[in-house]
């Protein structure tokens, strides 16, 4: 038979360039025959005849191949199944071209040779080659035949190799090393092939973009069910078997072993830039040991070097298994030098600033070769370092990570060299500089790694004192990622400190405060007190004579030698040695205490530092960060740091936060969790009545000491959760005991604490306090509560909650409120307490909150409230009446009403005109207290008052609703004894003779439209509450304006507050009466020595400006004028009211706004905040800030009191909020033209800062400003 003349660097050219060029004179006549019709190749029981003959003659003897018609068969149906995909589906880069020429030709271009192919192609005459280039018309059938056939030859032949090598068979040799080659490029064909295939099959799960013929053409029957992995992992199992044999012994010459070893290797980085073929993990072990022998035995190393750097560069996927292939290779195969010359290639590359994805790979490789082998890594980490500048940030994080990994690697390390301690300095050293990264995912990275090495066993205390601070600072870095790492950084520090060794974990500084102190102080009684030793011995020895000095050769001094010394003296000296010995021992043992202290305290201090920044951080927008912030004060509070308690207080205000999306509510909710597992959870070893007992006592301390606002965001907080079912009853039981036990020495702030939260949990359910009315009125309203008016107080506010407000009764609740008779015990109670004879201040909280609780509870509070009035009148002026009996008293016979609400009993309801107002100083101290009180009650119920009007209007609304959707003759009928149960209600402010009259025509009202009962109901608050001649309310009217229109006559102080308070409340009822004491109002508002009467008044001005609108727009100036107030606290009361109005839309802005500017460099930190707040949410407002710049800068320039570094900040905030090109250079016209104005040289300046930070971008402006202030002076 006739031998294949045929060699392997011809057919590697040809195969290369183009497969279809490859000469196949001797194949099969049947397989010749299909040349020009492809579809006859689909037939399996042809393609059986052509091989099974083959496959018979290599069983037999693996050197059949060489015969021409066996080899020229093999390598014409290797034709006939493409070895790159169609152009029309997308693949990687080089995905099927780059491995072919990696090891042999890595600058060939790929994209060049595809073009080469592809216009030889279409020069080609046969159907075939033209076809069989994108599609394969060879089935899977003969592809995996050809495989199996292909690769069992190769093995045979290794076999054969290998026993003829064993026996020294020179002779044998070429024939060998043909075989092999001829074996090898057969192979590397097939495996081409075959992944050719797998990505053909792989594309058609895909929406075809093409024709979709190959589709037509493979149908599931024959292609659909070939899984070629098995035969993969025979193959290249064969391969490594080829790669034991001694190769050198068969190629004479380092080219000739080369191209056979490329023969081998090509088509495993072929398969290895396949993703599914990565993922596969027999088959990346599989090609793995490949290259590794190759690599190790038969010096493929360059060339895998140069494959390695052009994976990295072109497959992201492949840049942790290249990290995994020379960690297998170092450890396995003991060849650590390709990781070496890697790295070294690696750290001289530099990359295009526009290229992301190359830096990216490079980075995941060096990070997972780091984890895997950092002893490869650490040995040529300094030329790495060298990509510590480069502009890649992410080659830079890279390097951050993979120093971490040196370190833990380092403190894991048993072999401690000479330069272990140096090496690991240097480490910390260069993350340490990487904090001050430029870019902040570096920055974060740095940040990341040190979270990591905190975990390790090594503590590395100096190092991390330093993390601490840098944590600190880092807090503050404009990056939100960067904060809420550094947050998580120094928690991570927390919950693993050093410091557990004597005395636990706990961090309390109070604590380790006095350890260290009582340290020192044992220190100071065992070290000899300086003098001893010390300077009196300096200055004796500068006085001693030089002749009795010896010289340094000499002996010391004489001693008594030991044979000398008698026994006692022997143990009188011993003793001595061992006391001097132990007290040595004793002061070096007490000295390393106290450095263990102090270095304790160092990192306490340093976490009291973090906390108020961290509490800042739980105002930020980024939701993550607020997160990050409560979980460190949860950890911090586990470690008992008394300053992390400040920040689990100021966490409840983020009850509030809004936002519809998640992570508003994630917030919410893990607030709730946080204060769940802190507060409400006991541990596990508790039985149920002490784990209630624990919640209870928790509970009741989150009252202790609590701001109003923190109370607020703590009702909410509760109110959630037990709507959430979060709280047991037998909590609830518990609190109930607290507050109800009659022992004495339980503390007023536990009681008070336990009715608070009571309260707080009945927003959500009203029955908690439904079911203890009697113990709160023995108990809040009783002995206790008069005892301790802040108890009653909270009582008050609980009893209110048996109403449910709309919080609770929304989304379909049935939880039903029926309102109580004025005679229910509740309601005489909370009377009753009102009139408690006291002059503590806190009287006033309870009498607002017992008023409160009255109008929510009874039909008919205005009854109720006018008889507390009446009582509270009585005893105030019942000594002034007794001292003036001769006084007319025009009305001693007739009932004095409030508004609504007709006198219950005659004669002893009156209170005589001449109560009513104040003709004489009253010097009783006891008089003044009761006035005051008497004014706080008669502003507050006109307030309340106003409420219950807008309640009853509503109410009505509510009534004729329902009534218009019955039918015409039931809303007739309803409609009439609802009108006559109405008007019972509302016609009690009216005048008696009128009473029949005023009846009918609220009947009339309730029959009619809305709009009528409306009027009436303003009429009733404009007129009749304080000018009504049957109206209570109308007697306190010139009452109270007197007391505050005199006062150097009344003088009192608290008289005088509760007098402008009651005023306030007044003028809000009625617009006539506003009018008429506005000045007054406004003149107490500007000359008031009390700041807190100035401060009432400025809100009471707001309340107005939304009451009555057209009164207050003409006197905001006088509001604005309080933000000059010399007090803080009128200040800032005076802003957040301009805040609130000016953002509402309640007052016109007309230049004013400068005033409020000013704010922002105020001393007091919260009024400057509250001032960056207003502007920051005025300049969401339709150009706000634009608009007024020019008036505001006006103001502020004028004003000298402002230094220029001062107005330059504000000048700077504000026009940050100037963002448009188009408004810029509006704003730098108007100012430039000021310049020509300037009188002063700091004028020019003001005006020229301002212009150099709008981007205006005018030449001529630029030329005004360049040519500097001119002074004109005219002539004497």
């Amino acid at each position: 038979m006739d031998t294949v003349n045929w060699d392997i660097n011809e057919a590697l050219k040809n195969y290369m360039s183009d497969p279809s060029t490859i000469q196949t004179p001797e194949a099969d006549s049947a397989l010749v025959d299909c040349e020009n019709d492809p579809e006859s190749l689909l037939d399996n029981g042809l393609i059986n005849s052509v091989l099974n003959p083959i496959v018979d003659a290599v069983a037999e003897s693996p050197d059949a191949i060489t015969r021409s018609h066996i080899f020229d068969s093999l390598q014409f149906l290797l034709k006939c199944a493409p070895i790159f995909p169609h152009p029309s589906l997308s693949f990687p880069y080089g995905a099927e071209d780059g491995p072919l020429l990696a090891a042999d030709c890595p600058t060939h271009s790929s994209a060049t040779k595809d073009k080469d192919i592809h216009s030889r192609l279409r020069d080609s005459d046969s159907e075939l080659v033209k076809k069989s280039r994108y599609t394969s018309y060879l089935s899977t059938h003969a592809l995996s035949k050809l495989f199996d056939l292909i690769t069992s030859g190769l093995g045979a032949e290794a076999d054969v190799v290998h026993h003829d090598l064993e026996s020294d068979e020179q002779e044998l040799i070429p024939a060998h090393k043909q075989l092999l080659e001829m074996y090898g490029f057969l192979l590397q064909w097939t495996l081409t092939a075959a992944e050719a295939k797998a990505a053909e099959k792989s594309s058609t799960t895909v929406p075809a973009r093409g024709r979709g013929k190959p589709k037509s053409k493979t149908g599931p029957g024959q292609d659909g069910t070939w899984d070629s992995v098995r035969q993969l992992e025979t193959a290249l199992s064969t391969m490594c078997k080829v790669l034991r044999l001694k190769l050198g012994k068969i190629f004479i010459t380092t080219s000739e072993r080369d191209t056979f070893i490329g023969l081998l290797t090509r088509p495993v980085y072929m398969i290895l830039e396949s993703e599914q073929r990565v993922k596969n993990t027999s088959i990346r072990m599989h090609a793995f040991k490949v290259l590794c022998m190759a690599v190790k035995h038969h010096g493929h190393g360059y060339a895998a070097q140069v494959s390695i750097v052009q994976n990295l560069t072109y497959f992201e996927h492949l840049s942790e298994p290249m990290a995994e292939f020379l960690h297998i290779l170092a450890e396995q195969y003991d060849y650590p030098q390709l990781a070496d010359e890697v790295l070294r290639e690696l750290s001289n590359k530099e990359f295009n600033s526009n290229d992301t994805k190359g830096p990216k790979s490079v980075s995941a490789f060096m990070i997972r070769l780091s984890e895997l082998a950092p002893r490869l890594v650490i040995k040529q980490v300094t030329l790495l370092a060298k990509q510590l500048d480069s502009e890649s940030y992410t080659l830079r994080c890279a390097l951050i990570e993979v120093f971490g990994n040196m370190l833990a690697y380092l403190s894991k390390s048993e072999e401690r060299g000479e330069n272990h301690k140096s090496q690991m300095n240097a480490f910390f050293d260069v993350l340490e500089e990487r904090f001050l990264d430029i870019n902040p995912y570096c920055r974060c990275r740095t940040i990341q790694v040190y979270i990591k090495l905190c975990e390790l066993d090594q503590k590395f205390p100096k190092r991390r004192q330093r993390a601490a601070e840098l944590a600190c600072r880092s807090l503050m870095d404009k990056s939100s990622h960067v904060r809420r790492n550094a947050i998580k950084l120094l928690a991570t520090l927390i919950r693993t400190h050093p410091f557990t060794a004597l005395h636990g974990a706990q961090l309390a500084r109070k604590d380790w405060q006095e350890r260290l102190e009582r340290v020192e102080a044992e220190l100071n009684v065992l070290k000899p007190p300086p003098e001893a030793a010390g300077l009196e011995g300096d200055k004796a020895n500068t006085s001693a004579d030089q002749g009795l000095l010896d010289d340094a050769t000499q002996v010391d001094s004489p001693k008594k030698r030991l044979e000398d010394m008698t026994e006692e003296e022997k143990i009188e000296a011993v003793r001595k040695a061992q006391e001097q010995a132990a007290t040595s021992e004793a002061i070096e043992k007490l000295t390393l205490t106290k450095r263990y202290y102090t270095e304790a305290l160092k990192f306490i201090d340093v976490l009291h530092e973090a906390t108020p920044v961290i509490c800042q951080l739980l105002g930020s927008k980024n939701k993550s960060e607020v997160i990050e912030a409560m979980d460190y004060f949860e950890i911090g509070d586990a470690y008992n740091i008394e300053q992390n308690k400040i920040g689990i207080r100021k966490m409840l205000r983020l009850i509030w936060t809004k936002g519809s999306s998640d992570e508003g509510k994630g917030v919410q909710t893990h607030l709730i969790e946080c204060y769940k597992r802190l507060f409400f959870e006991a541990p596990d070893s508790f039985s149920p009545n002490d784990a209630a007992n624990y919640i209870a006592r928790n509970m009741i301390s989150l009252t202790f000491g609590a701001t109003p606002a923190e109370l607020t965001s703590l009702e909410q907080l509760l109110h959630l959760m037990m709507k959430q079912g979060m709280i047991p009853d037998l909590v609830i039981a518990k609190l109930w005991q607290v507050y109800g036990v009659q022992r004495r020495e339980i503390s007023k702030k536990q009681r008070r604490g336990a009715i608070i939260v009571l309260g707080m949990l009945a927003t959500a359910s009203p029955e908690i306090v439904v079911g203890e009315m009697e113990t709160m009125l023995r108990i809040g309203l009783g002995a206790h509560g008069r005892a301790d008016l802040q108890l009653a107080k909270y009582t008050c506010i609980a009893l209110r909650r048996i109403n449910p407000t709309s919080r609770q009764t929304e989304k379909g609740s049935t939880t039903t409120f029926s309102r109580l008779p004025n005679d229910h015990a509740v309601l005489v109670k909370l009377a009753a307490i009102t009139e408690v004879p006291t002059d503590n201040k806190e009287w006033y909280g309870v009498a607002e909150q017992a008023i409160n609780a009255i109008y929510a509870l009874s039909k008919h509070p205005d009854v109720l409230c006018s008889e507390i009035i009446r009582r509270k009148t009585r005893a105030v002026f019942a000594r002034s009446t007794q001292q003036e009996p001769s006084r007319p008293s025009s009305r001693d016979e007739m009932q004095i009403e409030p508004s609504q609400a007709p006198t219950l009993d005659g004669a002893d309801s009156t209170v005589p005109a001449s109560q009513a107002s104040p003709t004489k100083r009253q010097n009783s101290k006891e008089s003044v207290i009761g006035l005051s009180q008497l004014l706080f009650i008669v502003g507050h119920v006109a307030i309340k008052q106003i409420v219950h009007l807008e309640l009853c209007e509503l109410d009505f609304k509510r009534r004729k609703q329902e009534k218009d959707k019955e039918k015409a003759k039931d809303r007739h009928s309803l409609g009439a004894s609802t009108s006559s149960r109405r008007g019972g209600g509302q016609n009690k402010s009216k005048q008696q003779q009128q009473q029949e009259q005023e009846d009918n025509e609220l009947d009339m009202i309730g029959g009619t439209t809305e709009d009528d009962f409306t009027e009436a109901m303003a009429h009733i608050r404009e007129r009749e509450l304080l000018f009504g001649p049957q109206s209570l309310l109308a007697q306190f009217g010139p009452m109270v304006s007197e007391i505050c229109a005199n006062n150097t006559v009344y003088k009192d102080r608290n008289l005088q507050q509760a007098a402008t308070l009651c005023l306030a409340k007044l003028m809000c009822v009625s617009s006539e009466y506003c009018e008429a004491n506005l000045p007054l109002l406004i003149t107490i508002m500007e000359r008031s020595p009390d700041p807190t009467v100035r401060s009432n008044a400025v809100i009471a001005l707001g309340d107005m400006a939304v009451c009555f609108n057209h009164l207050i727009d003409e006197n905001t100036d006088f509001l604005y004028r309080r933000l000059a107030d010399p007090q803080p606290m009128v200040k800032r009361t005076c802003l957040m009211t301009l805040t609130f109005l000016i953002l509402a839309g309640q007052v016109k802005v007309k230049g004013q706004l400068g005033e409020m500017a000013k704010c922002l460099e105020d001393e007091d930190k919260r009024i400057a905040d509250l001032a960056r707040m207003f502007f920051t949410e005025l300049s969401t407002k339709d150009n706000a800030v634009y608009n007024h710049f020019v008036d505001m800068f006006s103001l502020l320039s004028a004003d000298e009191r402002i230094d220029e570094e001062a107005f330059r900040r504000i000048v700077r905030f504000l026009l940050g909020f100037v963002e448009k090109d188009k408004h810029a250079k509006q704003l730098a016209e108007k100012l430039a033209a000021r310049l020509a104005r300037c009188e002063t040289e700091r004028q020019w300046n003001d005006v020229a800062f301002a212009l150099g930070l709008l981007q205006h971008k005018n030449e001529e402006i630029n030329k005004l400003v360049a040519e500097g202030f001119k002074m004109v002076q005219a002539p004497a």
